[in-house]
């Protein structure tokens, strides 16, 4: 597993891009026997209606793109989970991860 910080990370959710606002991201990269996952975990966000509205709805589908603190573009397809108590969200990636292709 890998794992990078992130210095940005934007998401499209229902038409509408935002720019996340948050302490610490990190992005993780698992390659296991010729399969890759992928997932985001967001630390300190501050956007706490943002997490409100992810975790009172069945639509957590976002496209998203970041740069991580090394320089490296990304975009893919992700699942938000929030965690509204801790000021949090674990993105779950869907498919591949553009910028970290095998």
């Amino acid at each position: 597993m890998d794992s990078y910080a992130i210095a940005e990370l934007e998401i499209v959710y229902c038409g509408a891009a935002t720019r996340l606002v948050f302490a610490a991201a990190k992005l993780f990269v698992v390659t296991e026997a010729g399969y890759r996952l992928w997932y985001i975990d967001v630390d300190g966000m501050t956007q706490s209606a943002l997490l409100h509205r992810f975790n009172e709805s069945e639509d957590i589908r976002v496209e998203l793109s970041g740069i991580t603190a090394g320089g490296r573009r990304f975009s893919g397809i992700g699942y938000v989970h929030p965690n509204v108590a801790h000021a949090a969200a674990a993105i779950r990636g869907d498919g591949t991860l553009a910028g970290f292709e095998a």
